[in-house]
């Protein structure tokens, strides 16, 4: 029985949580003679506020070594994936659990921490992040929290746990943390204090890994908040200064967030980074793609979504068209054109309600067709037309042919089709 809230919903994530067999056997398995183990952070914070619970951490007073030779006398699977750092990742069932050693920090320089262990759970806690991530969960059901965790929680007031500038230039990634979190777990304004903090030391992101930059901003850019915080980052120049001096248009994502939320079910998909990435990116003074890629570690599907939704956006960015749409679908697949669809509407001075759903009810008619490049290579050998060049603009007309007659698909019609395409 979890202690300590009136808050139903809580109480019932708490109780599940405790209920989990993997979770009851390692606490249960952790806790002997001085030894002590909780869950911590993220599990502790969601079920406070209400949301599922995804991974589970662990933390413990015992040392790694002592985890390991538990776990294995326990016919479980442990390994030492930040062993150097007190964490082992434990797996039972097929579930994977991080443990942790508590710890404190001997000294910092911005990007790592050397760290001593510590029997401390306080101790532990004072040196995390955000007041909401430094509580922790004991088996009996009883939560700690060593600073405002339970009602900023409450509130979803995203704070540092003490001083934001000592927290901050601990690890500089925690300015971006911090945007995500208020994207994702905030609500109202971020406090003043942490927003100046982060403005202060900005610089000193350039210290971190251009991946750990890449991986909080693409969680940012989905969460339910994102416009709030990009737009908060904006304020005190944090997206000029990751994206070297481009400029972003916070205005345009919100027209986007705006579109998503009155998608037809058949258009629906799940709320895409790079999709809202294309919509923040200035039109008149496009960053090229390539710089993009660089700045934030793109991978090269993500490099792809992305230009093919900043290649189409224009091209959709008129009057609706089926053979417009059609293009796109061919071209990059239905996913991604109708993240260039979205992000052409979030540009478009035209914000008629006729308009946009005469868009959709295109974009739905392409889709429900699914219509596939009816031409192979067979059909080219057949007429020896020669690989190369001339193949390749043969195939291009007959491809507009297609499109342009409404997309057929019986054989007479791409037959006089492919006919046409060979003797323009």
């Amino acid at each position: 029985m979890y202690l300590g809230t009136s808050n139903a919903r809580a109480a019932i994530l708490f109780e599940k949580l405790l209920e989990r067999p993997a979770v009851q056997q390692l606490l249960t398995a952790l806790n002997f003679d001085s030894e002590e183990a909780r869950v911590i952070g993220g599990a502790v914070r969601d079920c406070l506020m209400g949301r599922p619970v995804g991974d589970i951490d662990i933390a413990t007073t015992a040392l790694p070594e002592t985890v390991i030779s538990t776990v294995n006398r326990k016919g479980w699977k442990a390994v030492p994936t930040g062993i150097d750092h007190g964490t082992v990742t434990v797996v039972i069932d097929s579930m994977p659990f991080e443990v942790t050693t508590l710890r404190r920090d001997i000294s910092t320089d911005g990007r790592r921490a050397h760290v001593a262990f510590t029997k401390d759970f306080a101790e532990d806690a004072r040196r995390r992040d955000f007041t909401i991530n430094a509580m922790s969960l004991t088996l009996e059901g009883v939560v700690h929290d060593y600073g405002s965790g339970r009602d900023d929680a409450r509130t979803g007031h995203i704070r540092f746990m003490g001083d934001p500038e000592t927290r901050i230039r601990e690890d500089y990634l925690r300015i971006l943390r911090f945007f995500r979190f208020q994207a994702s777990h905030g609500s109202g304004v971020p406090a003043e204090d942490a927003l100046a903090a982060c403005a202060k030391n900005k610089a000193g992101l350039d210290q971190l890994s251009r991946e750990r930059i890449r991986q909080e901003i693409l969680k940012l850019l989905p969460a339910p908040r994102a416009l709030d915080a990009i737009t908060a980052m904006e304020s005190i120049g944090l997206w000029e200064h990751i994206l070297r001096r481009k400029k972003i248009v916070p205005g345009q994502l919100g027209k986007l967030v705006e579109l998503e939320a009155i998608l037809p079910p058949s258009l629906s998909s799940n709320t895409s980074a790079i999709r809202r990435l294309a919509a923040l990116l200035d039109a008149e003074t496009m960053v090229p793609i390539p710089e993009i890629t660089d700045h934030l570690r793109l991978s090269r599907r993500e490099e792809t979504q992305l230009t093919q939704i900043l290649q189409f956006a224009p091209i959709l960015n008129a009057a609706p068209s089926e053979n417009l749409f059609a293009r796109a679908y061919l071209a990059a697949g239905g996913a991604t054109s109708v993240d260039a669809l979205l992000v052409a509407l979030s540009r478009n001075p035209h914000g008629e309600t006729n308009f946009r759903d005469r868009w959709f009810a295109t974009a739905e008619t392409i889709l429900e067709r699914k219509p596939v490049m009816p031409f192979r290579n067979v059909d080219f050998d057949a007429h020896a037309i020669p690989h190369g060049p001339m193949r390749g603009d043969i195939i291009n007309a007959a491809t507009e042919h297609w499109i342009e007659a409404g997309l057929p698909s019986d054989k007479p019609a791409i037959s006089a089709i492919l006919a046409k395409a060979m003797k323009s």
